[in-house]
This record gives C-alpha cells, sequence and structure tokens, in this order.
C-alpha cells in the first residue's frame, strides 16, 4: 500500500504541473491574441447658441435631461419678430393685387368710356369746324372782324388734336398695360416674397430645437438675458455614440485597423463588456499625455486611436479610464453597424 502511493503521488504532481503549464501556456497564447489599450471616456459637445437677438422667454431642459432631435429646448420673445412678418405679408398682399391688376389688363368699362370720349371730342371737333367755316365767310364779307375768325380757327385745331388724343388713349385701354410694367410689377412681387420668406425665417430663429439626441450638460442662460447667436443657451453632449481616446504603440500599428471589433471594460463595472469597434486612427505620431496610464513608457511616441463604444445603459461617462480589448484575430476592416442597430452582445 505504501509503496503504490509512493508511485501514485509523483504522478499527481506530474499532472498537476503539467495541467498548470498547459494553462499557462493558454493565457499567454490568448493575451498574444488579444491588445490591450488603456485611455478615457471622451464624447462631442454642442454649443447650442440661438440664431437671434431678443430676450429669453423661455427654458424648458435643466441639466442632465435626455433630448431628443427636433425637440423644442427654448424660445425667444417674439412680438417684435411677429410684427415684421405681419407687415411683409400685407406688403406682399398688396403687390399681389398690383400685379393681379395689371396682368388683368383694361376693364370693358374702362374701354367703353374712352370709345365715349372719342366720340364726344370728335362731335366737339365737327362742331368747332363748322362754326370756324362761317365766322371765315362773314370775315370775308367784313361783317365779322378779324380776330373772332382765328378764334375759331384755333378752337377748330385745338379739337381736332383733342381727337388725336382720344384716339390714342382708347388704343392704349384696348391694349392694356405695357410689358416693361408688368415685368417691374412680378419683380417687385418676387422681392416681397423674399421679404415675407426672410421674416418667417427670422421668426422661426426665435426657437431653438435639439439638433440630436443627447443630454444637457450646461444650462448657460436663463429666461429674461438677452440671447446673441455668439453666447450659447445649453451644452449638449452627444453620446451616441460615445468614443474612447486611447493610444497605439508605433509596434502595434500594424495589427490595427478602423473598423476592427472591440470590447471595453471599465472598473466601475467589472467583468461587463460594451461592444466597440475602432472608428480612427491618427496619421501622425504624438507623446503619450501623463493622464493615461499605459504599460509602456510614456515618452514613446504613440498614436491616438478614437474607438467607438456602445453605451445603451448609460453607465459610462465622461473622463472614465476603460481599458480597450482588440482581438488580434478579427478579419481587417470589418463592417460596423450604429449602437442602435446591432445588439450588444458583450451585455448580454
Amino acid at each position: 500500500m505504501k509503496k503504490g502511493l509512493r508511485l501514485l503521488i509523483p504522478l499527481v504532481v506530474l499532472a498537476i504541473v503539467a495541467g498548470i503549464w498547459i494553462w499557462r501556456d493558454e493565457q499567454q497564447k490568448q493575451e498574444s491574441d488579444t491588445l490591450k489599450l488603456y485611455g478615457n471616456v471622451d464624447m462631442r459637445e454642442v454649443q447650442l447658441a440661438i440664431n437671434g437677438s431678443d430676450r429669453i422667454a423661455r427654458m424648458l431642459v435643466q441639466e442632465g435631461d435626455h433630448v431628443h432631435k427636433g425637440q423644442l429646448l427654448a424660445e425667444l420673445e417674439t412680438q417684435r419678430l411677429q410684427a415684421l412678418a405681419d407687415s411683409a405679408a400685407a406688403r406682399l398682399e398688396a403687390q399681389q393685387a398690383v400685379v393681379a391688376r395689371l396682368q388683368a389688363g383694361s376693364r370693358p368699362e374702362d374701354i367703353r368710356k374712352a370709345r365715349a370720349d372719342l366720340a364726344a371730342t370728335e362731335v366737339q371737333a365737327r362742331d368747332a369746324e363748322r362754326t370756324y367755316l362761317r365766322l371765315r365767310k362773314l370775315s370775308d364779307r367784313n361783317m365779322v372782324s378779324k380776330e373772332q375768325s382765328d378764334n375759331a380757327a384755333t378752337a377748330a385745331a385745338a379739337a381736332r388734336e383733342r381727337v388725336k388724343a382720344s384716339t390714342q388713349l382708347l388704343q392704349l385701354a384696348i391694349q392694356g398695360p405695357r410689358q416693361e410694367d408688368i415685368d417691374a410689377a412680378r419683380a417687385q412681387l418676387k422681392a416681397e416674397q423674399a421679404q415675407l420668406a426672410l421674416a418667417r425665417h427670422n421668426l422661426g430663429e426665435a426657437s431653438l430645437y435639439a439638433p440630436i439626441d443627447g443630454i444637457i450638460r450646461n444650462r448657460v442662460l436663463e429666461p429674461g438675458d438677452m440671447a446673441t447667436p455668439q453666447q450659447p443657451l445649453y451644452t449638449l453632449a452627444i453620446t451616441n455614440p460615445m468614443w474612447v481616446r486611447a493610444y497605439l504603440s508605433e509596434t502595434d500599428l500594424g495589427r490595427v485597423s478602423s473598423g476592427m471589433q472591440a470590447q471595453v471594460e471599465s472598473d466601475s463595472f467589472p467583468g461587463k463588456h460594451y461592444r466597440a469597434w475602432v472608428g480612427y486612427i491618427s496619421p501622425s505620431a504624438e507623446f503619450t499625455p501623463q493622464s493615461v496610464q499605459t504599460e509602456e513608457i510614456r515618452s514613446h511616441l504613440v498614436y491616438q486611436v478614437r474607438v467607438h463604444v456602445c453605451n445603451p445603459d448609460g453607465e459610462l461617462r465622461l473622463g472614465m479610464p476603460v481599458t480597450v480589448l482588440l482581438s488580434l484575430k478579427q478579419p481587417r476592416h470589418e463592417s460596423n453597424k450604429p449602437c442602435d442597430q446591432v445588439a450588444d452582445a458583450g451585455q448580454q
């Protein structure tokens, strides 16, 4: 029995040593196939300013509020802008009436009046001509003065000219407005339409809408403050997707490419992985920032890498230190989809 135990114990020890050796070999193999990068969570921010200069009437969201694209965030007082829009609309309506009048041409009543005026001047001209002929005959017999005959001649000539003028007025009434006048009225109508569009645009600019989904980080102004296009009202943090600012050493540069799948770990949530992918690799080298902890010497040149990461539960925060795990066995240039289209397998 004792002899059997003496033979069994070395075999057990040998098996344990072999198991440990195999386990360590597998661990080293896995580590050699996985690249670790260290960085911090970052996100884009938008300074939301309103494109108008007036007093703020309403601020509708607070710091920390989640907002969606197109959501109303703030409004200015609009009395002045509304008055300008109403004035532009009234001028446009008046000019539309002018264009319609010119395009319609002369009314039938105007033409009939012109014809009646022409007939009246013709009657007056014939009467003046007859008067002149009678006085001229009497003047030849010295029965009236020469002055009376001359005055009658002048009146007859004036009557004939009035007939010509009435004839031209009738022709103008029949032909209607000049094409140049219509074109000028149309051009003025376009100018009034542009003025109304500008007034309504300025009125619309008195409202501030969220350009993208995100979280309000800062509320800079309050109702009653004067807003200008240069002064932001809010700071909006874009949270989908977030990204990690990490740094890649020169020796690993050839093993990583944009589009590679990755996983992100955080000390705040041990054991939880967040789906990620390499979005950008800097074309130029730089020295590692002092705030980044790496296993390499800080003075080595590195390349900045932006790793986009899905954060559906809002657990990752700005500035949080994280570890990026990159599998070097995956195909290069693997395509990726946005976070809201592909489930995060690491969170299941």
